[in-house]
This record gives C-alpha cells, sequence and structure tokens, in this order.
C-alpha cells in the first residue's frame, strides 16, 4: 500500500458500522493513511454527526440494527447532497449496488472489506485517486530507429496528429439487464474517473480492475472479453463502442460478470451516457493515426485491413445464404450523432441452427426474442428489422467497440469482409506491433 500513499490535507471520514471490529480496521488504515476518522456503532445519530462535524465522506454499512441503510443514504442525500457516501455491505449485490447508486451513492463495496478496494473508493470520493496512466502523446508515430530515422512505410501519414480534451461523465449513472451468454441479470455503475485514467472495469468492490486494453483480452469467441488478476468482464464491445464514439476517456465501469446486452444493440448505452452528461476534463490525449496498411487475411476469402485516412470509418460486407443474402454498409465517423443514428441501434442476430451448438458451449443463456434478431432458413422470425443491412451495421458495431481497445481514439478506414472478434483483435495486435504502441501503467 506504500505506493498508495498520498497527502490527505486532513480529510474527515465518518464510519457507520455496527461491527467494532470492522470500524477498527477501517479506522487504522484510514488513520494510517493520514485521514481523520470519526467513528458511529448505528444510524440513529448520523445526520447530528454530519452537521457537527461536516465531513467530506461517510461510509455506511447498509444492514444494521433497527436502521435501513438505504433509507439513511436517502436523508443524508436529501439533507446534506454535498457529502459523498459510499456504501458497504455484506449480502450486496448487483441490484443493491444499481439501487444504492440511483438514490445518490458515490460507491458501493462489498464485505469482506479489501482495503485497496476501499482506499481506492475514498480516494476517487475525495478526488485523490491513482488510476491508469493514458499513454503520452506519440500520436500513433513509429517510433524512431537507430540513427534517428523512422522505419520505412509504403504509405505514410503526413496530417498532424489531433488532441483532444479527455472526457468522463458528469455524474454516476447506473442501467440493468441480462447477460447474453451468463444469462446472469446483471448491471453496470458507471463513474466519473479523473485525467489520465482510462477505461477500468471492476468488480462491486473494485478491489481489482481490468482496463479496457487490448494486451487485457481474454477470449474473442461470439463477444470480446477481458481478464485481469482476478477479474473477467464479458461482452464489451457494444458498450465500448459507444465510449469510443462519444469520446470518454476515463470512466470506472463496475459489473458482474458481463455487460448486459439490453436489446441486442447498443442504443440504450448511447441513452445512458447522454443522461450522465460529458464533461470536458483539463488534460489532453491524441488520436492514433495509422501509418500505414496493415492486413489479416483467413481462409475461406475472409480478410480485414486498415489503410491511412483523413477520418475513422468502417466498410463491411458480408455474404449469407438467403435469407441474409449479401449485406454491405459503409460508415464514416462524424461524431456520436452519426454513431448513435446509424450504428447503434444495429442488433445481435443468430442463425436457428447454431442456437443449440452455443447453448451445448455455455453461450447465449441470456439469449431472448427481445435481446437477438433470430434468423431460420427461410426469414427474420423474431423482429422486423431496423434497417435493410441491419447485420452488416451490427458487424461495424463490434468492430467500433473492439478497436477502442488500444486505449485511444483511431484514425483510419478500415475494410472488412466477413470477419469476427478474433480477426479484429489479430489486426490490433498488427497495429500495435507495427506502431510500437504503449500499453497504459499504473501511476
Amino acid at each position: 500500500m506504500g505506493n498508495l500513499r498520498v497527502k490527505s490535507k486532513e480529510k474527515t471520514i465518518l464510519v457507520v458500522d455496527d461491527e467494532e471490529g470492522i470500524r477498527e480496521s477501517v479506522r487504522e488504515i484510514l488513520s494510517d493513511e493520514g485521514y481523520r476518522v470519526i467513528e458511529a456503532s448505528d444510524g440513529t445519530k448520523v445526520l447530528d454527526l454530519i452537521r457537527k462535524e461536516r465531513p467530506d465522506l461517510v461510509l455506511l454499512d447498509i444492514w444494521m440494527p433497527g436502521v435501513d441503510g438505504i433509507g439513511l443514504l436517502k436523508q443524508i442525500k436529501e439533507e446534506e447532497p454535498e457529502v459523498h457516501v459510499i456504501m458497504i455491505s455484506g449480502h450486496g449485490n448487483i441490484h443493491t449496488a444499481v439501487a444504492a447508486t440511483k438514490l445518490g451513492a458515490f460507491d458501493f463495496i462489498e464485505k469482506p472489506l479489501s482495503l485497496d478496494g476501499l482506499l481506492l473508493a475514498a480516494r476517487r470520493a475525495l478526488a485523490q485517486s491513482p488510476a491508469f496512466k493514458i499513454p503520452e502523446r506519440d500520436g500513433g508515430r513509429p517510433k524512431k530507429g537507430k540513427g534517428g530515422r523512422r522505419p520505412r512505410t509504403s504509405r505514410s501519414v503526413k496530417a498532424a496528429v489531433r488532441s483532444f480534451k479527455q472526457k468522463t461523465l458528469k455524474k454516476s449513472v447506473v442501467i440493468s439487464g441480462q447477460g447474453l451468454h451468463s444469462g446472469i441479470k446483471t448491471g453496470v455503475i458507471l463513474h466519473p474517473l479523473p485525467p489520465n485514467s482510462g477505461i477500468l472495469f471492476s468488480g462491486i468492490s473494485a478491489d481489482a480492475t481490468v482496463p479496457a486494453y487490448l494486451d487485457y483480452v481474454g477470449s474473442t469467441g461470439y463477444a470480446t472479453s477481458l481478464r485481469g488478476k482476478g477479474i473477467q468482464v464479458g461482452t464489451v464491445e457494444h458498450f465500448l463502442a459507444v465510449l469510443h464514439s462519444y469520446g470518454i476517456s476515463n470512466l470506472l465501469v463496475k459489473m458482474q460478470g458481463e455487460i448486459p446486452i439490453m436489446d441486442g444493440s447498443a442504443l440504450e448505452f448511447c441513452h445512458l451516457i447522454e443522461e450522465a452528461g460529458v464533461k470536458e476534463e483539463e488534460e489532453e490525449w491524441s488520436e492514433i493515426v495509422v501509418d500505414r496498411p496493415y492486413q489479416i487475411g483467413v481462409k475461406g476469402g475472409e480478410c480485414i485491413s486498415i489503410e491511412p485516412a483523413d477520418t475513422f470509418g468502417v466498410r463491411y460486407l458480408l455474404n449469407y445464404p438467403n435469407p441474409v443474402g449479401v449485406q454491405e454498409y459503409t460508415y464514416v465517423y462524424k461524431g456520436p450523432e452519426s454513431f448513435k443514428e446509424e450504428i447503434a441501434p444495429a442488433r445481435t442476430f443468430g442463425f436457428l441452427k447454431d442456437i443449440e451448438k452455443l447453448e451445448q458451449l455455455g453461450l447465449v443463456n441470456g439469449g431472448r426474442l427481445s435481446n437477438c434478431i433470430l434468423i431460420d432458413d427461410e426469414k427474420v422470425i423474431n423482429t422486423e428489422l431496423r434497417f435493410a443491412n441491419e447485420f452488416a451495421r451490427h458487424k461495424i458495431l463490434d468492430i467500433v467497440g473492439d478497436f477502442y481497445l488500444l486505449g485511444r481514439p483511431i484514425r483510419g478506414m478500415i475494410t472488412a469482409h466477413m470477419t469476427g472478434h478474433t480477426d479484429n483483435i489479430a489486426l490490433l495486435r498488427e497495429i500495435k506491433k507495427g506502431m510500437a504502441l504503449q500499453r497504459p501503467t499504473l501511476s
């Protein structure tokens, strides 16, 4: 924990818990970090203590004899809305966390407490959080070789690398849903993060995090999943496509195992970001400018490539037997509205003949008529298509999400034919290797 120590300037934290051992452990660790700690063994005098001591943060147990922690949270936020409250529970789950966040809790952590997770949550609440650093502006340019000269490329990019303000959300927001592959009812809680934090996924307690970065891709079978020490996050691509398109660079994403599938598209995640509001931060970051063509070829004619361009775009061509047939779409990014209108509404699709195989693999346990377009040998059987080429557009949605795993916006034109997540990730690895891109590191 020594590398996490910060100067607290006597920030005051109120710890409310009926278990003396927990209060003692929390008091010791917080005091050792330089915080002023006050305590309460029940919730009856919490509001009086807040008025008298004016704490910067309240750690509030949900389950205490005679007191409803959720009800007390509501009272605190009504009477003292500026005070940050982190809820603590030994019997919580993602649904309790979602309920607490909706009532204004800054965060929610589980017992037994991870001291690292507790400190990180407290520091985020007090705007003192260490996090993952976004690489400094190399602009995606190739590094200099021996003699100071840059490696030659078949096509070089002469356009200047553009810089943008980093962005997070204006407030925490939540959404509930079901995991497509796990079948588990889950949810997502989004918390703003300071500049240079990156996109971090965590469980409810946030004692382990995994960054949305290529090096942490765990699997690509039917969805893109991330894996870090002590945490795995499934089906991230639709959500990451929204963050990519809205330019969100710093965010903590708390979930339980898998990002919910919602209606099979990314539209509800767009609404969630808009509900929270996008906040520009003082620090800047730069785009990755593709320096030359890169390509991945797959047996059977499938391939995906990227080449230098003035903007970011994706052209996708698919060719399935009837009733799908040939579909093609070209998308050029012109801002979040273009993404929201053209790509975000396109839903996940699947063929009835493949469902049994997927079920045997332990997948699509959360597949429902409402969250996946189902196709038999003759027609779409459960819905009306939103676009004539909705399947091609959905493939573009997956690519936009996967391509945010380089950690920054990218400039280049992608062309893909009958490819999927595995091919997307393979191309990203070629780009990373060819351009010597750096991965985020702990600050």
